[in-house]
């Protein structure tokens, strides 16, 4: 006969996964995941289990929703990608058709793919075509394009003339239907591409962030737009390091304490936002006048070897990388800033302007004159006061 078990009227269900923390734990030892889930509850009765050694305790945090303006510029952002590599296709194909039809035409033109190339190459397809045009017609083409003077187009009327070109009628005749179909892609390629950075520049100007990260020397609306789609949300990263991270431009320190000492950048991180972040600081370097230029410059000398052949110091990329880094936590520190002081103002207020960055403050850090975007408070300190004896 069954033994009858006791009941406990003060046991209760209580939902767990609700409202409170979940942790997923990892056996290191089996390298696989532990079934099931530990509540914050649990935890704080078997204490035990986060100094376990055999148990990663990781935090699963919530995923914050992007902003409005990064919602918005998200697709767009996307959109202009996509085309933009469609675009790039097309222009090859056009450089390989020139190559066949007219290769004499760089000569003239450096860049076939010009708005003046391709109108030019649209009204005559052939160079024999091109070679007995009338000059007042070249002249109506190439409309205001200065470079283009009336001696260059003689020149390259007689460059067409002695062209050595695609002879076979059969293939120029298939080679003509594909280039007229391909400036015509192009083109309207060109127009969507238009169209949606005029849509993303009226976003940025008028997005908080947008106007943030414009502050930056070297920043454009593009640059701004694909960083702001590529945050979403500051919330989502807890701290600088963890943008940089993100961003792919986290050094790696490797080191023994005798005879290995190597740091390195991350494997992770974005691909694309590397590559925005180079681009911005290739930049700011070129425009010379501003902070991050100077500490390119000083880092350069001090930290990269001076080749005695080339008379050029080599190794200037991991000096991007810091500068990256710093440029980061900058952008990280005003966008963090901007978030809390949003999320502090109440419904219906009109917020104050967001604080920008601004050259003459950094000048003063750089100068020593550093103060904090986060007020501290000052230290409790006690001072004790010598009174004197009474005589």
């Amino acid at each position: 006969m069954a033994k009858p078990s006791k009941r406990r009227p003060d046991l209760k269900a209580v939902p767990m996964l609700l409202s409170e923390s979940v942790y997923l734990g990892i056996d290191i030892g089996k390298n696989k995941h532990v079934a099931g889930f530990l509540s914050k509850t649990l935890l704080e009765r078997h204490g035990r289990f986060e100094a376990c050694p055999a148990l990663l305790m990781q935090l699963v945090r919530r995923l914050v929703p992007p902003t409005q303006a990064a919602a918005q510029l998200k697709g767009l952002i996307r959109h202009r990608y996509e085309l933009v590599r469609e675009s790039t296709q097309r222009k090859n194909k056009l450089t390989a058709l020139c190559d066949e039809l007219f290769p004499e035409l760089v000569r003239v033109i450096k860049d076939p793919n010009a708005l003046v190339a391709l109108a030019l190459r649209e009204q005559f397809p052939t160079p024999q075509a091109l070679a007995t045009a009338s000059l007042t017609v070249l002249q109506q083409i190439r409309g205001g394009a200065r470079s283009l003077s009336d001696l260059k187009l003689l020149e390259l009327q007689r460059l067409a003339a002695e062209s050595i070109g695609v002879k076979d009628l059969i293939r120029l005749r298939g080679l003509v239907l594909e280039q007229g179909q391909l400036i015509k892609e192009l083109r309207l390629l060109r127009e969507h591409i238009d169209q949606l950075e005029s849509e993303i520049v009226t976003i940025v100007d008028q997005a908080r962030e947008g106007q943030i990260l414009l502050s930056f020397p070297g920043f454009g609306p593009i640059t701004a737009a694909t960083i702001i789609a590529a945050i979403g949300s500051i919330h989502n990263f807890p701290s600088a390091s963890a943008l940089k991270s993100y961003f792919g431009w986290a050094p790696v320190v490797a080191q023994s304490g005798s005879t290995l000492d190597t740091s390195y950048l991350t494997r992770g991180g974005t691909r694309t936002m590397k590559q925005i972040m180079f681009l911005a600081v290739l930049q700011v370097i070129r425009l010379r006048d501003n902070e991050w230029a100077r500490l390119y410059e000083r880092l350069v000398k001090a930290r990269c070897p001076f080749d005695e052949r080339t008379q050029s110091y080599t190794g200037k990329t991991r000096v991007i990388g810091r500068v990256a880094g710093q440029m980061i936590e900058a952008i990280y520190a005003l966008l963090m800033r901007d978030a809390e002081l949003l999320s502090r103002v109440p419904h219906g207020q009109e917020p104050p302007s967001p604080l920008l960055y601004d050259p003459e403050v950094h000048q003063r850090h750089r100068q020593g004159q550093y103060k904090p975007l986060k007020s501290t408070p000052p230290p409790n300190v006690i001072t004790i006061t010598h009174l004197s004896s009474p005589e």
